[in-house]
């Protein structure tokens, strides 16, 4: 299922330039740009405390936006850079760049875990590890997947589920080139625990062996 593109509003500006930017700020606004796509800029502006709100979310360059001017068609962007003040580390310009359909853009897709009452390692204690709960992917831009989901049907304590384990969304591929982990089956603690005395029982037995050797 394809992912929601959350919307983004913006209001047309008036005028491009270091000027028509200064009196943007006065009014408490954001300037900002949009290009790409072989069309015209498009110079807007935000509202300065709905689009600090926005940026503090988190995500805000990696996500895709439908951007909504009032009198124009919507467009599909993604922001390639937020200018900001340096000693209030506010923001004071923006730039978005448009993106066609057929587009690739980096995103990151979160990950859902299925099958947990199949999987016998949680049965028999363990707990799932998550390393990754969202991944960066190339995808399609009119086709964003709303999740990676990861299958834990069968899988024992001590199994790790690496990126090549997971069946991703068609035209989607890793930004990494490496099989990274995506999460583990640790050990119940209990058993942890008693591993580890275990082990420690089993070196204290080495020593006291070579001790009594070398007697």
């Amino acid at each position: 299922m394809a992912k929601e593109i959350p919307d983004l509003v913006a209001e047309a500006r008036t005028g491009t330039g270091k000027g028509a930017a200064r009196q943007a700020r006065r009014e408490g606004k954001v300037p900002g740009i949009v290009y790409g796509d072989h069309k015209d800029p498009v110079a807007i502006q935000f509202d300065f405390n709905k689009l600090l709100t926005t940026l503090r979310a988190g995500r805000f360059m990696s996500t895709l936006w439908n951007l909504k001017v009032d009198g124009q068609e919507d467009v599909r962007v993604i922001c390639r850079a937020v200018q900001k003040d340096v000693v209030k580390d506010l923001p004071v310009h923006i730039d978005f760049m448009r993106l066609r359909r057929t587009s690739k853009v980096n995103l990151f897709i979160p990950v859902e875990f299925i099958n947990e009452d199949k999987c016998p390692g949680l049965k028999k204690g363990g707990t799932l590890v998550t390393v990754r709960n969202e991944v960066e992917l190339i995808v399609t831009a009119g086709d964003i997947p709303s999740q990676i989901t990861v299958d834990l049907e069968g899988l024992e304590v001590g199994d790790s589920i690496h990126i090549q384990d997971v069946k991703l969304p068609a035209g989607a591929k890793p930004t990494i080139d490496r099989n990274f982990v995506i999460a583990n089956l640790a050990a119940p603690s209990a058993l942890r625990s008693s591993d580890d005395d275990a082990g420690e029982a089993e070196a204290e037995a080495g020593d006291a062996e070579e001790a009594a050797a070398e007697e």
